[in-house]
């Protein structure tokens, strides 16, 4: 878990900017959202392998269709 420290002269909002900065960094926001439902293993890598197909595809699209 990020921990932020009051640094001197430094308002509540600047440090509340820096600890919102250090939980996105550390991504424990996304493990949060990610783990909110069950999700089996199966449907796991039926989506995983769905993201890959569309990662391919755009891919294949921005390059002009190489």
């Amino acid at each position: 878990m990020p921990i932020v420290v009051l640094r001197q002269n430094e308002s509540q909002d600047q440090l509340l900017k820096r600890f919102r900065k250090k939980i996105v960094k550390s991504g424990v926001l996304s493990t949060v959202r990610r783990k909110r439902w069950f999700i089996s293993k199966s449907e796991l890598r039926r989506v995983e392998k769905k993201k890959a197909i569309r990662r391919i595809k755009r891919r294949q699209y921005t390059r002009g269709g190489e």
